[in-house]
C-alpha cells in the first residue's frame, strides 16, 4: 500500500443524469423542505403552547417532528447547494456527519414509532394501570432510551468508519451513507 493517499473531498456523481432540470428539482425540493419545516416547527409549537396536549402521545408526536427536523436538516441543506453548483462535493467529515444523521433519523424514527405503539398498548389493553405505569419520569424515560440508543449506536459505526483507509474519492449517489464510505476503503 505504498501509492496511498489521504482522501480528504468525495465527489458526488449521483447529479449526472439531472443536468437539464436542475432548476426545476431546486425549486421543488426547495418548496417541499421548507414545508416539512413549517409543518413540524407548527405542530411542536401547537403541542408547546397548548396544556391540553401535555399527554405522552402528544409529547411522542412532537419527539417525531423534532427528529423529522433532524433528519432533513442533514440532508435537504447540502442537496440544494449542490443542485445549485456545478461541482458537488463534500468533506470527509461532512460526509462522515451526513452518513451518521441519515443512519440516526432513521433509526430515531423507528424508535419512537415503537415507543408510540407501545404507549397506544398500555392505553388500549392496560386503561387502568396506564397512567401509573406511563409517569412523566416514565415517559421521560423512553423519549430519551428512543434518542440515546440510536445515537450511541451510529456514532461507534461512524468512528470505526472514520478509522479505515480510504483510496478512492468519488461517491455514486447525492449524499454520503456508512457503507458507501466503507467501499471507498483500500483493500489488501
Amino acid at each position: 500500500m505504498d501509492n496511498v493517499s489521504v482522501v480528504r473531498m468525495f465527489t458526488l456523481s449521483g447529479f449526472n443524469e439531472t443536468m437539464n432540470i436542475r432548476l426545476t428539482i431546486f425549486s421543488l425540493t426547495l418548496m417541499y423542505y421548507c414545508m416539512i419545516i413549517l409543518i413540524n416547527v407548527s405542530l411542536i409549537v401547537l403541542i408547546v403552547l397548548d396544556e391540553n396536549l401535555h399527554e405522552p402521545m402528544y409529547i411522542l408526536l412532537s419527539s417525531f417532528c423534532i427528529n423529522a427536523i433532524y433528519g432533513t436538516t442533514g440532508f435537504y441543506p447540502k442537496f440544494l447547494l449542490d443542485l445549485l453548483s456545478s461541482s458537488q462535493e463534500i468533506s470527509y467529515e461532512g460526509c462522515l456527519l451526513q452518513a451518521f444523521i441519515m443512519y440516526s433519523f432513521a433509526c430515531c424514527d423507528l424508535s419512537i414509532l415503537a415507543v408510540m405503539a407501545f404507549d397506544r398498548y398500555l392505553a388500549i389493553c392496560r386503561p387502568l394501570h396506564y397512567h401509573s405505569f406511563m409517569t412523566k419520569k416514565r415517559l421521560s424515560q423512553l423519549v430519551c432510551f428512543s434518542w440515546l440508543t440510536p445515537l450511541c449506536i451510529f456514532s461507534i459505526s461512524i468512528l470505526l468508519t472514520s478509522r479505515l483507509t480510504l483510496c478512492r474519492s468519488k461517491i455514486e449517489k447525492v449524499f454520503c451513507v456508512n457503507w458507501v464510505i466503507v467501499k471507498l476503503a483500500c483493500s489488501d
